[in-house]
């Protein structure tokens, strides 16, 4: 029985499931909203808070908790400089989850988990930059008579 037991297991051993929540809180912190399934995002919200809330406190030991879990000084540190001041009067949710629907190949219902005072930019909207690139139209050759 499930009793007092929390969280899921995604279908991940607990060190693949720790790297996981890991790697998806780094980029959520350095992006400011990722793209992923509902479940994962469900998962990963209270860990992301939780980091978010350590940068708040600013301190040392905060500091070294984040880079245990975090494992980047770059991330750790832009938590700490830019993306936790921007939280200081807020006392929780700095995390919402926008649900998107489901994906093409498998239907999983996806959505993004993003900072609330994420603003997404011009040039980076879905759909634009996306890896595929169109063919090029061969040029017009004038012919001159």
């Amino acid at each position: 029985m499930r009793h007092q037991r929390s969280g899921k297991k995604l279908g991940r051993d607990s060190a693949h499931r720790k790297a996981l929540y890991a790697n998806l809180t780094s980029s959520l912190i350095d992006h400011g909203r990722i793209r992923t399934t509902e479940t994962k995002a469900k998962a990963v919200r209270p860990i992301a808070e939780k980091m978010i809330t350590l940068g708040r406190d600013g301190s040392i030991h905060a500091r070294r908790q984040a880079l245990a879990f975090l494992r980047g000084q770059e991330i750790v540190h832009k938590l700490f400089s830019e993306v936790a001041p921007r939280f200081v009067d807020r006392p929780g949710g700095y995390t919402r989850i926008v649900k998107l629907g489901p994906r093409q190949g498998d239907a999983a219902p996806m959505a993004y988990l993003e900072l609330v005072d994420f603003v997404p930019d011009a040039g980076h909207e879905e759909g634009e930059g996306s890896g595929r690139r169109r063919r090029r139209e061969p040029e017009q050759v004038e012919a001159s008579a």
